[in-house]
C-alpha cells in the first residue's frame, strides 16, 4: 500500500520527541531523519521509521528544528478471507466464468453512476456489449465531482468506503486499484457540542474480533453515555442480536425514535449517538428514519471485525474510481457516452421497450434496457402505459432526500481536526472531514479544506449559497471556537463551493422496504439498477454496486430469452417481399 505524509512538524532534537508525544494529533505517527515530507504538493513515500508515537488529540507546534514527524495511512485491513468478501467475489467470478454468448447482447443502460457502471462492468465480464448513456458531461452520478478554475475539486458528497462494503472492495480489487483507498484508524470520532473543540472517540482495538472490538469501543467511551445508559441500550438491542435478519426486517415500520421508546432505551442515547448516525446514514433525523436502516448498519459494524473501519478515496471519484470502470468496459467492447440524456422510453405495441429516445433526437436500440438513474428521475420517465402496474406504482413511496455538500477553503491550517471522518453532532451539519489531510489529491500542508454534509437540508435546499455558508460558519465556530469565528475574524474563507442535490438517495422512512423493486421488472427486456432497488445494503455505494451485479445477473440469466426476442423482432421487421 502507498504511504505518505499527512502532516509534518520539525522538532529540534530527538530528545524532544518524547516530551511532545502526549500532544500528537490522533494518527499513527513515525519519526525519521530521512523523510521526503512534501514534494510537488503531494504526500510522498518515506524511508524506514525509527519510532512510533501515539497521541492524545492535539498537534505539535511547527518549525522547531530538523527532525520531522510524519503520519501514515493505516494498512488495508485483511478483508479477503471474510465470508461476505468471499461471497461477493464468488458473484463477481460467476460473470467471468459464465457461458460465452454466441452473439453478445447489446444492453442499453441509462445512467453512469456507480449502479449503471457496475451493471455494465459485469455484463461486459459475461461477454455482452453494454452501452452506457449518461445525461451529464461527468461520470459518477452521486459520486460526481468537478474541477474549479484553480484546479481544485469539489464533489457531490463526502464519500466513505467501509470495510463492510464487500462488493465495493471486490470491485476495487478486480480493477487493480485497491491502493487508491486510504484507510484510517479504526475509530468513530464525535464532536462534543457541550465541550467545544473536544472530541469523543470509539476506538476499536485491532486485537479483538467482532463483536468484542465493538463492545470494547462502546464500554471504553464514558464521555457520551453513562454505564446505566449503555446497559439499557444493550438490553434494547438484545432482540436484534437474537432475532437476526428477520427481526431487522420487521422493524421497517418503526422510526428510530419509536423503536427506542418501545425498547426502553434512554432518550440520551438518541441525542448523543443516533441523531448523528441517522444524518450520516440517510441525511434525516431519527424521528423520520426507519429503524431497519440503523439495525442493518449496526449489524454490519458489530458483526464484522473491520466492518466500521473507514477509507477515503485518494482523489476525485470520477477519475480515481469511475474511469477505471469505464476503461474496463471499453476494453471488453462496451461503450460509455456522456451528454446523452434520455428523453423518453418508447414502447412497442405489446408494451415492451422499442428504444430509448434521446434529447438530441437520436434513438438507441438494444436487446435489453436498464434504467440506472435515481428513482426520482426514473419516475419521470415511466411510460404512461406502465404507471398502473404495481411494480412501478409502488415507486411513488420512494422519494429522494435533499442533500447539500459544502466545501470551504481556509487561509490557514486548522489544528482542531483529524485525518478522519468526524461526526459533527451539529443541528445543521452531519459529518465533515479536513480533506487537506484525509485525501492525497487534496493535500495541502499549509491550509485546510473542510468538506461538510449539510443535513437535514430540506429547509435549506432553496436558499442561497451565501446563506448556507453563513449558517455553516456559525456551526463551525462552535466546533472550532479557538480558530473559527462566524465573522471570519479568525480563519478566513479563501473560497467556497456549495453543491446541492435536490433528490439524492431515497428517504428511508418506515414502510419503504416493500416498495423497493427487484432488478428484473415485469416488462420483458427491461431492468432497474440503483441503490433503491432490492438488495441488503440500502442506499449506499455498496448498495449501488450490488444492485448493478444483481441487475447484470438477471440479464445473463435471461440472455437466451432476450436473444430469442431480438431475433423474432428482426424477423417481424423483414418486408414480405424479402421473405418470399
Amino acid at each position: 500500500m502507498d504511504t505518505g505524509c499527512l502532516s509534518s512538524v520539525n522538532i529540534a532534537a530527538a530528545k524532544q520527541v518524547s516530551s511532545f508525544a502526549g500532544q500528537l494529533h490522533t494518527q499513527r505517527c513515525f519519526t525519521s531523519s530521512s523523510v521526503q515530507a512534501l514534494k510537488n504538493g503531494r504526500r510522498t513515500a518515506f524511508s524506514s521509521t525509527s519510532l512510533v508515537l501515539r497521541n492524545k488529540g492535539k498537534r505539535f507546534r511547527r518549525g522547531l528544528g530538523a527532525l520531522q514527524v510524519v503520519c501514515q495511512d493505516f494498512p488495508r485491513p485483511p478483508l479477503e478471507n471474510t465470508i461476505n468478501y468471499l461471497e461477493a467475489g464468488q458473484l463477481s467470478s460467476s460473470f467471468r466464468s459464465s457461458e460465452r454468448p454466441n452473439k453478445p447482447l447489446q444492453v442499453v443502460i441509462a445512467g453512469a453512476g456507480l449502479a449503471g457502471l457496475s451493471t455494465a462492468k459485469y455484463l461486459a465480464d459475461a461477454g455482452h456489449k453494454p452501452i452506457v448513456l449518461e445525461a451529464r458531461d461527468v461520470l459518477g452520478g452521486k459520486l460526481a465531482a468537478w474541477k474549479d478554475e484553480d484546479g481544485d475539486w469539489y464533489e457531490t458528497g463526502l464519500h466513505i468506503f467501509f470495510g463492510a462494503y464487500p462488493n465495493v472492495q471486490n470491485l476495487f480489487a478486480e480493477l487493480g486499484i485497491s491502493d487508491r483507498l486510504q484507510w484510517k484508524e479504526h475509530s468513530m470520532i464525535f464532536a462534543m457540542p457541550n465541550k467545544p473543540g473536544e472530541f469523543s472517540r470509539f476506538d476499536f482495538p485491532e486485537v479483538l474480533p467482532a463483536p468484542l472490538n465493538g463492545v470494547w469501543a462502546i464500554l471504553k467511551n464514558n464521555e457520551m453515555l453513562t454505564w446505566l445508559e449503555k446497559v439499557k441500550f444493550a438490553i434494547g438491542l438484545l432482540p436484534a442480536m437474537l432475532g437476526g435478519q428477520a427481526y431487522v426486517e420487521a422493524q421497517d415500520g418503526l422510526t428510530v425514535s419509536e423503536w427506542m421508546e418501545k425498547q426502553g432505551v434512554p432518550d440520551r442515547v438518541n441525542d448523543e449517538v443516533f441523531i448523528a448516525m441517522s444524518k450520516a446514514l440517510n441525511f434525516i433525523n431519527p424521528d423520520e428514519l426507519s429503524m431497519q436502516c440503523i439495525l442493518i448498519a449496526l449489524n454490519r459494524f458489530l458483526q464484522e471485525t473491520h466492518g466500521s473501519k473507514m477509507a477515503f478515496l485518494d482523489g476525485n471519484p470520477p477519475e480515481r474510481l469511475c474511469m477505471p470502470i469505464v476503461k474496463h468496459i471499453q476494453s471488453l467492447g462496451g461503450e460509455v457516452r456522456l451528454s446523452s440524456r434520455i428523453q423518453k422510453i418508447e414502447l412497442n405495441q405489446d408494451g415492451t421497450v422499442k428504444h430509448f429516445a434521446l434529447s438530441d433526437g437520436t434513438q438507441i436500440t438494444g436487446d435489453a434496457y436498464v434504467c440506472a438513474a435515481p428513482v426520482d428521475i426514473f419516475k419521470l420517465l415511466v411510460p404512461q402505459e406502465w404507471k398502473e402496474i404495481s411494480y412501478f406504482k409502488k415507486l411513488d413511496k420512494l422519494v429522494g432526500v435533499p442533500v447539500i455538500n459544502v466545501h470551504i477553503w481556509f487561509d490557514r491550517k486548522l489544528k482542531n481536526t483529524y485525518d478522519h471522518l468526524l461526526f459533527s453532532r451539529s443541528s445543521l451539519l452531519s459529518v465533515y472531514a479536513d480533506m487537506s489531510l484525509a485525501c492525497k489529491e487534496y493535500y495541502d500542508p499549509n491550509r485546510s479544506m473542510l468538506e461538510l454534509v449539510f443535513a437535514p437540508a430540506e429547509e435549506w435546499i432553496g436558499r442561497s449559497d451565501t446563506e448556507i455558508i453563513e449558517a455553516t460558519m456559525q456551526e463551525l465556530a462552535k466546533l472550532f471556537p479557538d480558530e473559527i469565528a462566524a465573522d471570519q475574524s479568525k480563519a478566513k474563507i479563501r473560497k467556497y463551493r456549495v453543491v446541492k442535490t435536490p433528490r439524492s438517495v431515497y428517504k428511508t422512512v418506515p414502510n419503504c422496504e416493500p416498495c423497493r423493486p427487484l432488478q428484473r421488472s415485469p416488462i420483458e427486456g427491461f431492468y432497474l439498477s440503483g441503490d433503491y432497488t432490492k438488495q441488503k445494503y440500502l442506499a449506499s455505494m455498496e448498495g449501488a454496486v450490488l444492485s448493478g451485479k444483481l441487475c447484470a445477473q438477471s440479464i445473463v440469466q435471461d440472455s437466451k430469452m432476450l436473444s430469442r426476442r431480438s431475433q423474432e423482432s428482426l424477423q417481424s421487421e423483414v418486408p414480405v417481399a424479402s421473405k418470399l
